[in-house]
C-alpha cells in the first residue's frame, strides 16, 4: 500500500516517473529524477526560467511574481517555487534553438543509494542496557537481625534477583552515604546496577536513590566528530529515542582539523583547554536533549561515545603527540570505563562513560562503532565499508578477517580546497545538470536560495555532468575548443561559470576552476586507490565484493551514478551499495540499548588489522593511476566504457 504522504510525479515529454515525499520542492524532484529544467538562480524564484506546466494534479506555489496572470491560469508554475502536494503530471516546455527547432531532451540516469531497509545490515536488538534499576523495600534492622546496612541491601537485592550472581559495589561515596540514605528513604530505595563484563562477572551497585525511580532510566549516545558532535537520548526502559541534539565541536577555535589540534595540544595548557572545549560541547548537547523532554541531566545513567583516535585522546586529556610521528602509535587503543562526572560532564555522579576502542592513529572508535553497527563481524559476505571525509577510512572484510586503512583524501568533499567550496548549508549548490547542447546549467541549492558556493554532493554532480557533456576531458581540463560565455580563462587557469554575479548570493560569479578539479581528482584518487590496495592485499578485486557500505553524512546526498562516473566509487552492481548514515552514532545507540550487542564489539576490534597506506608502494601506484576521470584503466569502469 502506498504511503499517504508520498506522491508520484510524471514528467513530460521525458516520460519519467518519480515518487517524492509530500511537500517536496518540484525543482529538487526534477533534478533528482535526472530531468533537466532550465534554472540558474538556485531556486530563489528570480530568474523565472524554470517555468513548467502542471497538466494534472496540484502544486502549492509560493509566488506568482515572475508569471503573467494568463500564464498562471494556464497552469504555468515556477518549478523552484512549487511544492508537490498531490500526484501530478508536469510538462517541461521545449527549449527552442534560433532556427526554431526544439533542443533535444535526454533524461539522465541518476540514482540515490536505495533507501531499502537496513535491517539486513544492522539486524535487530533487544532492550537490555548496560545499566538497570531495581526498586527494593528493605526490612529495617532489629536487635535480632542486625547485619550491616550494605549486607542488608545486598540480601534484599539477591532476594529480588535470586538467579543473578552476588553483586559487588563500586562507589566509595556509597559507603559513606548509604546508612543515611536508607533511613531518610524509609528503607525504600532504587539501586542502579552496572552490568559485569561478559557472563562471569557480577553486576555492581553504582548508586542508590531514594524511593522508586525505576521509570527514569536514560542513556546518552554521543558521536564526537572533529567538526560536529551529536547526541541521542534513549529511554532505556523502552529502547525509544526520545530526543536528539547536535552542535559544533568547540575545539574548532583551535583548528579545523585533527593535525592543528594535536599541534595546539603541545602548548602549555593546550591539552587541558582542548579537553574542556569538547566537554563543554557535550554538556550543551545534554542540556539541549534534557530540556526537550523535561528531565534532569542526573537522570542520565550511562553514556556511550565514539570518536576518531585523536578526539578520544583529547577528550580523556591523553597526550596525542606520538599519533602524528612515525610509526604513528596511539597511547592507548582501549579506553578505560570512565566516570563522566570526573571529566566535568553533567550527569549522575555515578554515571560511567564508555568510549569505543580505536585501531590505529587514524582508524578510530567511530569506525569500530560503524563496522560493529552493520555486523560485518557476523557475516560471511565480504563488505567494503567506506567513510568519506577529510580522512577517508576504509574497512574490507567479513566474519573471518578485516583489514582497515585511513587515506588522507583532503577536505575537497567538505568544501575545502575548492575556490567556492562550502559545507552543506543554505545556499550551497547540491545538485547540478548541464544541457548537452546549450551548456547552460540547472542549479539546485540547499534551502532553494540564490547560490553561495558548492558543497560535496554538488561538486560530484558538477564534475560528472561537465565530463559527460564533453566540457571537461578525463584529465580534468576544460575543452578549449568550445566557445561559450560560461567557459573561460580565469585567475586559476580555465573555469566554468556556474552562476553569474547577478544571480548569486555573494554578488560575484561562482565558478569551478581547473585547480578545484585537481583537488577533487586527488581526493577521489586517494579513496579509490585505498579500496584497491586493501582488496589486493587480501587477494580480492571489486567483483568479489558482496556489499559496499557508505557511512557518514555525505553519503545521504551522493548520487551513485555520478560518484561512479568520476571514479570515486567502484563500478559494480548498484544493488550492492548501502547507505548507513552516521554509523558511529548508530553503533553507540545499539550498544547503549542492548548489552548483548554491546559485547560483540570485542570481536570487531580483534578482527581488524591496520595497514599504513602512506608507506605502501602499491598505494602510490594505484593513486597515480586514479588521477584521471574516472580512471586510467577504463576496464575498471565498464559503464564509462559503454558511454564512451
Amino acid at each position: 500500500m502506498k504511503h499517504s504522504m508520498e506522491h508520484t510525479i510524471h514528467f513530460l515529454p521525458d516520460n519519467v516517473h518519480v515518487t517524492v515525499e509530500d511537500g517536496e520542492n518540484l525543482l529538487t524532484a526534477a533534478a533528482s529524477a535526472g530531468v533537466y529544467v532550465h534554472a540558474f538562480c538556485g531556486g530563489d524564484g528570480v530568474c523565472g526560467k524554470c517555468k513548467v506546466i502542471i497538466e494534472e494534479g496540484e502544486v502549492e506555489a509560493d509566488s506568482a511574481a515572475s508569471l503573467k496572470q494568463d500564464e498562471y491560469n494556464k497552469g504555468v508554475r515556477l518549478a523552484c517555487k512549487a511544492k508537490v502536494v498531490s500526484d501530478i503530471t508536469v510538462r517541461i516546455p521545449d527549449m527552442v534553438k534560433a532556427d526554431g527547432k526544439a533542443l533535444k531532451r535526454t533524461p539522465k540516469t541518476t540514482r540515490a543509494i536505495s533507501p531499502r531497509s537496513l535491517e539486513s545490515l544492522i539486524g535487530t536488538w533487544d532492550v537490555n542496557p548496560p545499566v538497570r534499576k531495581v526498586f527494593l523495600k528493605i526490612p529495617p534492622p532489629t536487635l535480632g537481625d542486625n547485619i550491616s546496612d550494605m549486607q542488608r541491601l545486598m540480601r534484599a537485592l539477591k532476594k529480588k534477583n535470586p538467579e543473578s550472581l552476588e553483586p559487588g559495589y563500586d562507589h566509595p561515596e556509597l559507603i559513606h552515604e548509604l546508612s543515611l540514605e536508607l533511613r531518610e528513604a524509609d528503607w525504600e530505595v532504587t539501586v542502579i546496577l552496572l552490568h559485569g563484563k561478559g557472563q562471569t562477572e557480577p553486576e555492581r551497585i553504582i548508586a542508590v536513590e531514594s524511593g522508586d525511580t525505576t521509570d527514569r532510566l536514560y542513556g546518552l549516545a554521543v558521536d564526537i566528530g572533529t567538526t560536529t558532535c551529536g547526541g541521542v537520548l534513549i529511554d532505556l526502559n523502552s529502547g525509544e529515542i526520545i530526543a536528539e541534539g547536535a552542535g559544533y565541536n568547540s575545539q574548532i577555535g583551535y583548528g579545523e582539523d585533527v593535525i592543528s589540534r594535536m599541534i595546539y595540544s603541545q602548548r602549555p595548557g593546550g591539552l587541558k583547554g582542548l579537553q574542556e572545549k569538547v566537554i563543554y560541547t557535550i554538556n550543551n548537547i545534554i542540556e539541549e536533549v534534557c530540556r526537550k523532554v523535561i528531565i534532569s541531566p542526573s537522570d542520565i545513567s550511562y553514556i556511550m561515545t565514539a570518536g576518531n583516535t585523536v578526539m578520544a585522546h583529547l577528550m580523556l586529556a591523553i597526550n596525542p603527540k606520538y599519533l602524528r610521528e612515525a610509526p604513528y602509535v596511539p597511547s592507548v587503543s582501549q579506553f578505560p570505563l570512565t566516570k563522566a562526572a570526573g571529566l566535568g560532564i553533567m550527569a549522575h555522579p555515578s554515571v560511567r562513560m564508555f568510549l569505543y576502542p580505536c585501531i590505529s592513529s587514524f582508524v578510530g572508535g567511530d569506525i569500530v562503532a560503524g563496522v560493529h553497527a552493520c555486523q560485518m563481524q557476523k557475516s560471511e559476505e565480504v563488505s567494503l565499508f567506506i567513510d568519506i571525509g577529510t580522512n577517508g577510512e576504509i574497512v574490507v572484510g567479513n566474519q573471518d578477517w578485516m583489514v582497515c586503512a585511513a587515506c588522507s583524501a583532503g577536505p575537497a568533499f567538505e568544501g575545502g580546497g575548492i575556490k567556492y567550496g562550502m559545507r552543506a548549508s543554505r545556499g550551497a549548490i547540491e545538485n547540478f545538470q548541464i544541457h548537452p547542447e546549450t551548456y547552460d546549467p540547472m542549479i539546485v541549492t540547499i534551502g532553494q536560495t540564490k547560490p553561495r558556493g558548492i558543497c560535496g554532493s554538488g561538486l560530484i554532480s558538477i564534475v560528472a555532468e561537465l565530463l559527460d557533456a564533453g566540457v571537461l576531458d578525463p584529465q580534468g581540463k576544460f575543452n578549449r575548443t568550445l566557445t561559450h560565455p560560461r567557459i573561460r580563462e580565469g585567475e586559476d587557469r580555465w573555469e566554468y561559470v556556474l552562476a553569474w554575479g547577478r544571480d548569486s548570493m555573494i554578488g560575484e560569479d561562482i565558478v569551478i576552476t581547473e585547480v578545484d578539479l585537481d583537488n577533487l581528482i586527488r581526493a577521489k584518487g586517494a579513496m579509490y586507490a585505498g579500496y584497491q590496495t586493501l582488496l589486493e592485499s587480501v587477494g580480492l578485486t571489486f567483483n568479489d565484493l558482496d556489499r559496499v557500505i557508505l557511512a557518514g553524512n555525505f553519503g545521504s546526498y551522493i548520487d551513485l551514478e555520478r560518484a561512479i562516473t568520476i571514479g570515486l566509487l567502484p563500478d559494480i552492481d548498484r544493488d550492492r551499495f548501502f547507505y548507513i548514515g552516521n554509523a558511529s552514532m548508530l553503533g553507540c545507540q545499539i550498544s547503549l540499548t542492548d548489552h548483548k550487542r554491546f559485547s560483540e564489539r570485542v570481536a570487531v576490534r580483534s578482527l581488524m588489522t591496520n595497514m599504513e597506506l602512506s608507506e605502501n608502494p602499491d598505494f602510490m601506484n594505484h593513486y597515480m593511476a586514479a588521477l584521471f576521470l574516472p580512471h586510467t584503466d577504463i576496464n575498471l569502469f565498464p559503464s564509462a566504457k559503454k558511454k564512451g
